[in-house]
């Protein structure tokens, strides 16, 4: 049986992950400070003898007794609206500063440490699909910088410490994921679309709907996660993990819509600032390095998505 702390692990992410943990037999620690994260997200898990739950802010030094085997970084608010305005300060303290603190912790455990960076760090990409040597095309100032520089920020102090400090460190660069424990108010499109088709609101599309992304289904990223925590130790990343199967924002507002039945009116607002056009992830080292590619269709995982958020509303 292994310890392993997952941090933000009320999360979206986070909750899945500890669950599959768990069941696999491991004891886990959750971290989190509720800031987007959700109790009712690991309500099944709480009476659990192989899992605790820690309220605590990544950005404040994480100091765990106990032996810890591994550690899964996930503290971040991960949706547009949640890291933009106000929010978006504390965005980048906790993408850099609990990255800080979650290498400290590993250093001192000697633990292997994975950090959950992302798709955004590749900003308006130039390059498509985006591969891993792709170095971006961020813009530094805008609104969502807070999250695409502090992910950006996080790789370089994960690398420094694997090279300095002698860390040893796995990192992923998450696409668009979706699946249950998303929150209704999350502000990403699938959970958008789908709560607005429910409630029998107006399908709100920002820009023409012309622009794409990949959607992968939780459990198969969570897969991926474990896999990458597992590989061999000379294998440290960057490595991307999502679906490469591209759709318009279109096309996915009228599959949701179709399947809920409910009759929707689609609606057209301005593209927010910055806001990629494209996102394709090649999973070429993904399926070399770790044999996994993603197994759930887009209509299977929204089925189970549409499900999970009937059974919220």
């Amino acid at each position: 049986m292994k310890t392993i702390l997952v941090t933000g692990g009320t999360g979206f992410l986070g909750s899945n992950l500890c669950s599959r943990l768990v069941n696999d037999g491991n004891k886990v620690i959750c971290v989190d400070n509720n800031y987007t994260g959700c109790m009712d997200n690991v309500k099944s898990l709480i009476n659990n003898p192989n899992f605790s739950f820690i309220k605590h802010d990544v950005c404040d030094e994480l100091d765990i007794n106990e032996p810890i085997d591994q550690i899964y970084n996930l503290a971040c608010p991960a949706s547009p609206p949640c890291y933009q305005g106000k929010a978006s300060i504390k965005t980048t303290k906790t993408c850099v500063l609990g990255a800080v603190n979650a290498l400290e912790l590993a250093k001192r455990k000697n633990a292997v440490i994975l950090q959950t960076s992302t798709s955004e760090i590749y900003g308006e990409p130039l390059v498509h699909p985006q591969t891993e040597d792709y170095r971006g095309n961020v813009n530094p100032i805008g609104i969502r910088s807070c999250y695409d520089e502090g992910k950006r920020c996080a790789e370089s102090l994960f690398f420094n410490y694997h090279r300095y400090e002698g860390v040893d460190i796995k990192l992923v660069r998450i696409f668009n994921t979706y699946g249950p424990h998303m929150q209704t108010n999350d502000g990403r499109v699938i959970s958008n679309f789908i709560c607005q088709a429910l409630s029998g609101r107006n399908i709100t599309i920002y820009g023409d709907g012309y622009q794409t992304r990949s959607f992968c289904y939780v459990d198969d990223l969570i897969e991926a996660l474990i896999r990458m925590m597992n590989s061999e130790k000379s294998f440290t990343g960057p490595i991307n993990l999502g679906n490469p199967s591209e759709i318009t924002i279109k096309e996915l507002a009228q599959t949701i819509v179709d399947k809920i039945g409910n009759e929707a009116k689609v609606i057209y607002k301005s593209l927010p600032s910055d806001d990629p056009t494209r996102r394709k992830p090649d999973i070429t080292l993904a399926k070399e390095k770790l044999g996994w590619e993603p197994k759930t269709s887009l209509s299977e995982g929204l089925d189970k998505t549409i499900e999970y958020f009937r059974s919220l509303l």
